[in-house]
């Protein structure tokens, strides 16, 4: 089979892509696409479930099988799947408001479960499509639509949350870092079990209007110095750490995925209860 390149996963009948200028989403769009063709993934072995909102769209820019879900379930569905098909490559595209706050529950069960397939969360720090509400993941203070007066509420690890409840391999990245992403996310498909790579790039439109930001550049430039290595992280006084988010890869595990633990106890209560086969 000859080599893929990242041509073959985009829909050019849909372009241009509907995301506002500045936005990251076509960025992580870019690495994704060069990520599966970095492993020559194919339109017969390759499943892409995505949910609603900004990112959501994303899967009509794709020429791959696709399942459009709605708000919130994006991770439910390819559950399901990802269990009945455990042949396929299944990455799942959500955001931070569709993946962790609305889908928060599926996020967390996912990743317990540690069901064999990819999730990458673009996350614009707030709702972007349907009126830039904030999040689970909008920072502390930040101002919304919802927040005139800046987020009362702290922003939740989201990769913190994902790495204790199970998942074999989770990362964070950035729309500025762009080498590191493709690599991190390469990473994620190649792992078995629950792969989780979150993508920090705010919503130009919302989040930086809001928040004093001139231009997407200073947007763009803001997520560079807020997102440091881990090592530095770790070196970080807590006042510091205040102020950083760590990037790089969380947490790296090898443990059996849902699938594989399943067929274990199967094969197990038909040697020793003579279970239905």
């Amino acid at each position: 089979m000859e080599k893929l390149t990242k041509e073959y996963y985009i829909a050019q009948d849909k372009l241009p892509h509907l995301w506002c200028p500045g936005c990251g989403y076509g960025i992580i769009f870019g690495s994704i696409t060069r990520s599966m063709a970095s492993f020559n993934m194919t339109m017969d072995n390759t499943l892409v479930t995505t949910g609603i909102g900004c990112w959501g769209k994303s899967d009509d820019y794709l020429a791959t099988n696709g399942l459009h879900t709605t708000h919130g379930r994006a991770i439910a569905f390819a559950t399901g799947v990802a269990i009945n098909k455990p042949e396929l490559n299944v990455i799942t595209l959500v955001g931070d408001g569709d993946g962790s706050t609305i889908g928060g529950n599926h996020l967390l069960h996912a990743a317990k479960r540690n069901i064999d397939m990819t999730v990458i969360m673009a996350d614009n720090l707030l709702y972007g499509q349907t009126g830039g509400q904030y999040s689970a993941l909008t920072p502390y203070k930040a101002k919304t639509q919802t927040s005139q007066f800046g987020n009362p509420e702290p922003a939740m690890d989201v990769c913190a949350v994902v790495a204790a409840a199970g998942a074999n391999f989770v990362a964070r990245g950035t729309a500025f870092h762009v080498n590191q992403l493709d690599k991190l996310i390469q990473k994620a498909m190649s792992a078995k079990g629950f792969s989780f790579v979150e993508v920090l790039s705010p919503c130009p439109a919302h989040f930086g209007k809001k928040n004093g930001f001139k231009n997407t550049v200073d947007l763009m430039n803001w997520i560079k110095d807020l997102a440091v290595p881990i090592d530095a992280y770790s070196k970080l006084s807590d006042e510091e750490k205040e102020n950083h988010i760590p990037r790089g890869i969380i947490s790296e595990r090898n443990k059996d995925d849902f699938s594989t633990r399943y067929e274990k106890i199967r094969k197990e209560a038909l040697t020793n209860y003579g279970g239905a086969k």
